[in-house]
């Protein structure tokens, strides 16, 4: 039977203030455990919180580049539930009046364009971290008070592809706006998934949700598992039980964790200790002057300036790390469609074959600069420009310093390599008559043949030039 997937998102971003949401201790990934905490963050009787201003500043950033409004009046809550990583057993957050409603973002999947809704983007605090051992569970509270935005969308995806590319276009923003580092496999960046499916035109159906999923590959699979295992259900003639489920990337599938709570079983109320915030139109008006050109913006520049496709430009601005250092680049070695091509080709290769989503370029621009211009300048080949961008990544090493050292540089002597080649087609009559007769992929095998007897140096080009002068 057909079934209509329904996917709606909970996106949580932590924000890179120096501080935490409600007291002085540092916001900082890592470090000895329970070492950047205090009473206030642990819950400890007596302490009293103070919001962190610069947050709200985030959090309005945040809504102002994805369109919502801007609530003039906005409050905190206390989310009431027991866990081990809540010291206060209760979770600073917002659900009636959070800083910023509405607003949305525009997807493209398959060339097809989609508007994703926002229902809200509230302000809260993080948890705790568990970490369980051999000989027990442990509790790391370095996490617990930072700050952090959870981005709630309205039901409007319909497939992983869908899902995957409004979590990647979050981030790109949130990356853009510098807001947080939107490192998923630190848990900067994380969502809840929640999952129905349903027949074309009928209501919504019951969800189930999976939580603090941090990496685009399982959100992914776990759509399309929970989707397939919600139809076996129906199609068995089974109810789907509204449940928080547990995702194993590794064996491929979820377990049920617990029935989904509603709102009410939080038992929200105001948190008396911190007092409603009144955002003022003027404070608004200067946050919206501070924000940068975001990806869309820069893309259309790369194709109306530099004359870049619109595929590439969007690809190249997606992270804004990257365009920052495709422009890097650019600044040294001014040939915009030779870095991107590079860029997009083999340094995003490399990127991928890391296996780590948060993995980042480890070449200085002037570097790969340098080593661009060897390659277009045909002072190096490409299997050259390839071996020197493994040798060079992660180093500060100079490649135009490796090749005169190393002896790397291409063998350009025209007259030199004509005679090589005089005798290579002297010595194989038959591979003449092929190549004479049309076929070109005979070609390859002079260039190999040329590259054997120049240990590797020849110029490709140049070889294809003189053979085809010789070979009339």
């Amino acid at each position: 039977m057909k079934y209509e997937t329904v996917i709606g998102l909970e996106v949580h971003s932590e924000l890179n203030t120096d501080t935490k949401c409600f007291c002085g201790c540092k916001n900082h990934f890592g470090g000895e455990p329970n070492t950047h905490c205090c009473p206030v963050c642990t819950g400890m009787p007596g302490a009293l919180p103070m919001l962190n201003k610069k947050a709200v500043e985030y959090a309005i950033k945040m809504g102002l580049a994805v369109g919502c409004s801007i609530n003039e009046y906005s409050a905190f809550e206390r989310k009431n539930y027991f866990y081990p990583d809540l010291p206060k057993a209760y979770q600073i957050s917002q659900m009636e009046h959070p800083l910023c409603m509405g607003g949305g973002v525009e997807i493209e999947v398959n060339g097809k364009k989609k508007f994703i809704r926002l229902n809200h983007i509230h302000l809260e605090e993080d948890a705790g971290k568990l970490i369980h051992t051999n000989n027990g569970t442990m509790i790391d509270y370095n996490r617990g008070g930072v700050p952090l935005i959870e981005m709630v969308s309205e039901p409007d995806m319909s497939s992983a592809d869908e899902a995957i590319a409004f979590l990647q276009k979050i981030r790109s923003i949130v990356l853009y706006l510098g807001i947080s580092e939107a490192k998923m496999q630190e848990g900067n960046l994380r969502c809840d998934v929640n999952v129905s499916i349903r027949k074309e035109g009928e209501p919504l159906g019951t969800r189930t949700e999976m939580k603090n999923m941090n990496s685009f590959r399982a959100v992914a699979r776990a759509i399309r598992s929970e989707s397939q295992r919600q139809a076996e259900e129906l199609d068995a003639g089974h109810k789907i039980v509204q449940e928080t489920r547990r995702w194993d990337d590794n064996a491929g599938k979820s377990y049920s964790m617990r029935t989904k709570e509603n709102a009410d079983d939080y038992r929200y109320f105001p948190d008396p200790d911190i007092i409603p915030i009144e955002v003022e139109k003027e404070y608004v008006e200067h946050i919206a002057t501070t924000l940068p050109k975001l990806a869309t913006e820069r893309a259309k520049e790369y194709v109306e300036k530099m004359g870049l496709s619109y595929n590439d430009a969007e690809l190249l601005t997606q992270d804004r790390k990257i365009a920052d250092y495709f422009e890097n680049v650019i600044k040294t070695f001014n040939q915009p469609k030779y870095v991107c091509n590079w860029i997009l080709g083999e340094v995003f290769k490399k990127l991928n074959s890391l296996d780590n989503e948060d993995a980042e370029i480890d070449i200085s621009p002037e570097n790969m600069a340098k080593l661009l211009q060897l390659y277009h300048s045909e002072t190096i080949g490409q299997a050259t420009a390839r071996q020197l961008l493994d040798e060079i990544w992660g180093t500060d090493k100079n490649p135009e310093i490796i090749v005169k050292e190393k002896g790397l540089a291409q063998n350009n002597d025209t007259a030199g390599l004509e005679e090589v080649l005089k005798k290579i087609i002297a010595d194989n009559p038959k591979a003449v008559q092929e190549l004479k007769a049309g076929n070109q992929k005979t070609m390859q095998f002079f260039v190999g043949q040329a590259m054997r007897a120049t240990s590797g140096k020849c110029n490709p080009k140049l070889v294809n030039e003189i053979v085809n002068k010789l070979i009339k």
